[in-house]
This record gives C-alpha cells, sequence and structure tokens, in this order.
C-alpha cells in the first residue's frame, strides 16, 4: 500500500488558514514508513463521505447546543405568568446558564487540546442532556437555575470543540463555508426551539419541552458515540496513537503504511507554544484580545435577543404568539446572513465582510427605535430579522476567523477561551437586558444593541491576521 507525502513548501498558509487560497499540495508516492505531512493531505485532498458524516455530528451537536440553549427564553414569559414573579428575578436563571457556558466553554478547549476533541464533545453533550432533562422536575427557580449552570458547562464546551473538529477535518478551499454551516446551527436550534415551544407548551407546558429537549440530546449523544471520529491533526501529534491515524486515513481515502511517521509541516513550525499562554505569543497578543472583545460584545447582543427578545415584545402588549415570531425572525435572519457572509469571507478575505456586518448590525437596531410594536408589528419582525442577519454573520463566521488565527497546538483552547470570553458579555446581557428593558424599555434595549455592535466593529477592525483573499498570503 502506497504512502502520501505532500510538498510541504506548496505555497504553505499561515497557521490554521480557513480559505482555500493555498494551492494544491501534489501528492507522492513514497516507501514504507515515510514520513507524511497530514496538513498537505487533508487540506489540499477531497472531501470524502467520512469527513462529511464528521463534520454532520459536529454541526447537530450545535444544532442541539441552540436548541437547548434558547429554550429558556421562551419559557421565561410562561413562568412569569404561572409563578407570578418579576422579569428581573429571572437574571440570575439566565446569568448562571451563561456563567456555565463560559467556565464549560474553556475548560472543554483545554480537554480537547490534551485528550481529544472526541471525546470532549461527547462528554458535553452528555452533561446537557442530563441538566436540561432534569429542569422539567425543577420545584423553584433556584433550582432552575444550578441546573441551568450545569446545562450551560456542556453546552459551552460544544461549540468551540465542534467548530474546532469540524475545520480539522475540512479541506482548506472549503474549511470558512464548513465552519460556519456548523455554527449557524445555533439559530437553526433556535428556532427548532421556537416551533417546539409553541406546539408543546400549550399541550404539555415547559416542563414538558426540557424533558423533550433532554431527550432529544441523549439520542445523539448515542449517535456521537456510534459516528464521531477523533481529528487527524490532533492525532498526528501522539505519536502512541498512529497506527490509529493510519487506519483513520485509510477511512477517508487517504492511504499510508501502517508503520508511516507523521509530522504537520504547514503548522508545526509555528507551534512554538502550548497552553493557554501561547495565545499571547508569538505576536498573536493583539490579535487575541481584539478577538475576544469582539466576542464579549457579540455575544452581549446576541444573548439579549435570546433571553430577553419575547420578554421585551410582551412587555410591549405583544402577544407570546408574535413575540416568539419575533425571536424566530431573528435566528432566520442569522443563517442567511451567516451563510451569504461566509460565501463572501471565501471571495474577500475576512476584513471587510466581518466589519460591513458589524456595522449593519448596529444600524439595524437603531433603525427599529420609535417603531410601534402595536401598530407595525410586521415591521418590527421584520427589522429583528435583519438585525438577527447582521449579528449571527458576525458571530458565526468569527469561528473560522479563529481556525486561522490559532494553529492545531492551541486551536480548540484558542477558540474555545475566545467564546468563554464572549461568555461573559453574554452573562452580562442578563442583568443589562433586564434592567434596560425595565428602565427604558423597548427604545433603550434597542440602543443597547446597536452600542455593542458598533464596539465589535471597531475590534474587528483592530484585528491583524485576518484570513486573506484568496491567492494573498
Amino acid at each position: 500500500m502506497a504512502s502520501y507525502t505532500g510538498t510541504a513548501d506548496s505555497a504553505s498558509p499561515s497557521p490554521g488558514r480557513a480559505d482555500g487560497a493555498a494551492c494544491i499540495g501534489e501528492a507522492s508516492v513514497s516507501a514504507s514508513g515515510a514520513t507524511v505531512d497530514i496538513g498537505s493531505i487533508l487540506d489540499d485532498g477531497a472531501f470524502t463521505g467520512v469527513q462529511g458524516v464528521v463534520v454532520l455530528l459536529a454541526a447537530l451537536s450545535i444544532l442541539v447546543d441552540g436548541f437547548d440553549g434558547q429554550l429558556i427564553g421562551y419559557v421565561i414569559p410562561v413562568l412569569i405568568k404561572e409563578w407570578g414573579i418579576t422579569r428581573n428575578a429571572f437574571a440570575p436563571v439566565v446569568a448562571a446558564g451563561l456563567a456555565g457556558m463560559a467556565f464549560g466553554s474553556i475548560g472543554a478547549g483545554l480537554v480537547a487540546d490534551r485528550l481529544g476533541r472526541r471525546w470532549a464533545i461527547i462528554g458535553s453533550v452528555l452533561l446537557f442532556g442530563v441538566a436540561t432533562f432534569s429542569i422539567g422536575f425543577a420545584p423553584n427557580i433556584w433550582m432552575i437555575a444550578l441546573l441551568r449552570f450545569i446545562a450551560g458547562l456542556g453546552i459551552g464546551g460544544v461549540l468551540p470543540t465542534s467548530t474546532t473538529l469540524t475545520a480539522e477535518y475540512t479541506p482548506a478551499r472549503f474549511r470558512t463555508m464548513a465552519v460556519t454551516v456548523t455554527i449557524v446551527c445555533v439559530p437553526l436550534g433556535g428556532m427548532l426551539a421556537g416551533v417546539l415551544a409553541a406546539h408543546v407548551l400549550p399541550v404539555y407546558g415547559w416542563r414538558g419541552l426540557f424533558m423533550i429537549g433532554g431527550t432529544v440530546t441523549f439520542a445523539l449523544a448515542l449517535a456521537l458515540c456510534a459516528g464521531l471520529r477523533e481529528s487527524p491533526r490532533f492525532l498526528a501529534r501522539r505519536t502512541h496513537r498512529w497506527p490509529e491515524l493510519a487506519r483513520l486515513l485509510r477511512a477517508i481515502s487517504r492511504p499510508v503504511e501502517a508503520d508511516a511517521t507523521f509530522v504537520d509541516a504547514r503548522e508545526q513550525g509555528h507551534e512554538k507554544h502550548a497552553g493557554f499562554t501561547a495565545l499571547f505569543k508569538d505576536q498573536r497578543a493583539n490579535d487575541t484580545i481584539a478577538i475576544w472583545i469582539a466576542n464579549f460584545m457579540g455575544l452581549l447582543a446576541v444573548y439579549s435577543a435570546f433571553s430577553w427578545l419575547p420578554a421585551m415584545l410582551t412587555g410591549q402588549g405583544l402577544p407570546v404568539a408574535i413575540s416568539g415570531r419575533g425571536l424566530m425572525a431573528y435566528n432566520l435572519g442569522g443563517v442567511i446572513g451567516a451563510l451569504v457572509c461566509a460565501v463572501a469571507i471565501s471571495r474577500f478575505g475576512s476584513r471587510w465582510p466581518l466589519v460591513v456586518c458589524s456595522v449593519g448590525g448596529a444600524l439595524s437596531a437603531w433603525a427599529l427605535i420609535g417603531v410601534d410594536p402595536l401598530r407595525s408589528a410586521n415591521l418590527l419582525v421584520l427589522g429583528l430579522g435583519l438585525h438577527g442577519l447582521f449579528v449571527n454573520a458576525v458571530i458565526s463566521t468569527s469561528f473560522a476567523l479563529c481556525a486561522y488565527v490559532y494553529p492545531t497546538k492551541v486551536r480548540a483552547t484558542g477558540t474555545a477561551a475566545a467564546n468563554s470570553f464572549g461568555r461573559m458579555g453574554a452573562i452580562l446581557s442578563s442583568f443589562a437586558g433586564a434592567a434596560v428593558i425595565t428602565m427604558g424599555g423597548a427604545s433603550s434595549y434597542l440602543w443597547m444593541l446597536g452600542a455593542a455592535m458598533a464596539a465589535v466593529t471597531v475590534a474587528l477592525a483592530l484585528v491583524r491576521r485576518h484570513i486573506p483573499r484568496p491567492g494573498r498570503q
């Protein structure tokens, strides 16, 4: 059987390159036991069915993440009426879930870079599945808060680890789109939660909704155990797992000899440091800080919508059904915007598409100030969909930017750290959203969303290592 060794010097891209700009590396047949450049044969090869299954499972894990994570937004208006409590009383519940996501994100990233992407994903899915199902039995708001924190640990761990696995399984020319398609499963999951909530809440109540969410997650965990495979790039860095890597490469139509040795010539030269501190070394400090700020303010805007948009709309006198439509429009716009932005990045690089979408997110929020929700409900819903388009376009494709900025050795840690810092902004949204709506109503709420996206614009403009336009280094 032949062994494939990619030419390491064939227009080698920067570490973690997320676009298709790299020249196609040529594979050459070598003798038994030869060195195989894992980066070249993955980045420049075909996208096989087995790789597609792995990316699909990673996307499904994020779909359930979005589904479970947004259930609380649909349940809050119901619990306010059923338990006779105020909107502000739910701020700790929302904050607990988001705090769990922040801790879970950075924890899973460190685990994924040390023990592997596969079990980090499976463990995260099982954790938030158990906690979500258990919320259906919660006797009071404090138990809901505790279980939301535990669920958040799992939810926070899925997103950065699944996007990292997707980036490492996908050839460079498809990577930005593949990562983005994976990420848009968050708003898709939110849409699914909205559809399910509309049918389940009137019949089975909020407890039934959480039990169904947990059951769906258990089913996914079984599918992940059966079909999810470890990252080839991760395995290439563990000598004792090279036989497993050789079997995996044969499964994805890249046959190598059983005694082959592996290198990642395109990235290992850039991997001078490991662990969390590596995010601030090798001239990455500026980009790391800018990406963190962009994620912080971006997720402040996103989770202000996820958690408080229905409550804000019902507070303006709209019925629960129309309030749910507003959040569904926001999520649908996010799916469309993320896919369009991914295409733009593949053609023009990431700097201008991300900056333009950030500006659009600010202006679309401010443009809704003064719209009467009772007289112009449809216009308001349409505007929220446009705002969701711009905001989610930025947040979704920023994970492809992380995959470009950070090399394999710290990619999961770098992506998770950015997401974890972003969750801090989401935690702030749980209190800021409730306070702003209570004190200033819809106008202040929309001003806050626009201001957050204006800050994202500045941060992304300061990133140095944006994904380049195809054909440029």
